[in-house]
C-alpha cells in the first residue's frame, strides 16, 4: 500500500540520502525538476534507479508547455497553451500536444505530468497568464478536453489545476498568500466551469493555495469546505487529490511542514508534495509515522502506460506532432 506524501531530489542520480527516504512507506512519488533533467539517458536512466529502489513510487514531472517545461534537451519545446488559439486548427494542435509531451514524458519511464492547467485567465495573474488555454471558460473546456484526449490516447493519467482557479488574483502563491475576495457564485460562473466539466477525464486535481475569502479562511488546498464539501460532495469528484507544493509561501498559514501536511490530507488531499526543502520533507514525514495516516488506495490510478523504446521519436505521430508545432511557431 502506497503513502500519502510526494518528494524531490536534489540532482541527477539518487545519493544514498535520498534511497533511505524513498523507501520509507509512507512516501508514494518522487516529483522531478530542471536540476534533475540533463537528457534523455540520463532521465531514463534516474526513473529506472528510483523503481530499484521501490518498484512501486510514482514519479511526476511538470511538463506544461511555454515556460513550465522540465524535460527540455533532446525534448520538443512545446508552446504555452495560451498560444494555441492563434493556430488554423487549435483544438487539433491541443491535442497533437497532449499527445506529444505525454508520450515523450512516458518514454522516459515517468508516470504522469501534472497538467492540464485549467486556470481562466482573468489577465491579472503573471504566475498563470499563458499557462492557461484562454479566457473564455468555454474554449478553455474545448483545448483543455483536446489536450487531454491526446494524452489518454499515449497512456497518461491528467492531474487538473489550480482547483478552483487560480487565475483572479495577482500574488504568486510561491512567494505570498493569494487571496480572492469574489463571491463563490461569481466563481462558479467561470473558474469552475472547467474543472467541473472535465472531471472525468481528470484521474487527479492539485487545489490552489488560494484563499477565497468570502467561501473559506483557508486556501482551498486545507478547505474541507472546497476540497470535500464541493468537490467531493456537491461535483461528486472520485479521483486522486494532490496538494501543491507544500513549501510555498502560499501553503505557510498552515503552520510548519508537518502541520502543513497533516492540514492538508485533513482537509481532503490524498498525496502531500513537499519539494525544494529536504529538512521540511524530513518532518513531514516523521509527522506521517507518527499519526499513522492511512493512505490513498486509488493511486493506482496514476500509473503511466510505460513506453519501452528508445527511439520514441521516430513514432509517426511525433512526426505529426512535431510538423503541427512547427507550423504554430512559424506562424506567430
Amino acid at each position: 500500500m502506497q503513502g500519502s506524501l510526494m518528494l524531490d531530489i536534489g540532482g541527477t542520480y539518487l545519493t544514498a540520502e535520498d534511497r533511505q527516504l524513498l523507501r520509507q512507506p509512507q512516501v508514494c512519488g518522487v516529483i522531478l525538476f530542471a536540476r534533475n533533467i540533463e537528457h534523455p539517458k540520463q532521465v531514463r536512466e534516474l526513473c529506472r534507479t528510483i523503481r530499484a529502489v521501490r518498484s512501486d513510487l510514482l514519479i511526476g514531472v511538470d511538463q506544461e508547455g511555454g515556460r513550465v517545461q522540465r524535460l527540455r534537451q533532446g525534448f520538443v519545446q512545446l508552446p504555452a497553451m495560451g498560444l494555441l488559439q492563434s493556430a488554423l486548427n487549435p483544438v487539433q494542435l491541443a491535442e497533437d500536444c497532449g499527445w506529444l509531451m505525454a508520450w515523450e514524458v512516458l518514454a522516459m519511464g515517468i508516470d504522469f505530468s501534472f497538467a492540464p492547467v485549467l486556470d481562466v485567465d482573468h489577465g491579472r495573474s503573471s504566475v498563470i497568464g499563458l499557462r492557461s488555454f484562454g479566457k473564455d471558460p468555454t474554449i478553455i473546456e474545448s483545448l483543455a478536453g483536446a489536450f487531454l484526449k491526446g494524452m489518454r490516447a499515449a497512456g497518461m493519467p491528467a492531474v487538473g489545476k489550480h482547483f478552483p482557479g487560480h487565475g483572479w488574483v495577482e500574488a504568486d502563491s510561491h512567494v505570498a498568500i493569494p487571496v480572492d475576495e469574489r463571491s463563490l457564485a461569481e466563481i462558479r460562473r467561470a473558474d469552475l466551469l472547467p474543472f467541473k466539466n472535465l472531471q472525468h477525464q481528470l484521474a487527479g486535481m492539485m487545489p490552489a493555495h488560494v484563499i477565497y475569502s468570502q467561501v473559506d479562511a483557508a486556501p482551498a488546498g486545507f478547505s474541507k469546505v472546497w476540497l470535500q464539501d464541493i468537490l467531493r460532495n456537491e461535483l461528486n469528484y472520485q479521483g486522486v487529490l494532490f496538494s501543491d507544493d507544500l513549501s510555498m509561501a502560499g501553503a505557510q498559514v498552515a503552520g510548519n511542514a508537518a502541520q502543513r501536511v497533516l492540514a492538508a490530507l485533513t482537509a481532503g488531499c490524498n498525496v502531500g508534495l513537499l519539494c525544494n526543502d529536504r529538512a521540511a520533507a524530513e518532518q513531514g514525514l516523521v509527522a506521517l509515522q507518527n499519526e499513522c495516516v492511512i493512505p490513498c488506495s486509488q493511486l493506482n490510478v496514476m500509473y503511466g502506460q510505460y513506453i519501452a523504446q528508445h527511439d520514441f521519436q521516430q513514432h509517426p505521430r511525433w512526426q505529426t506532432a512535431r510538423q503541427a508545432l512547427n507550423a504554430l511557431i512559424t506562424n506567430n
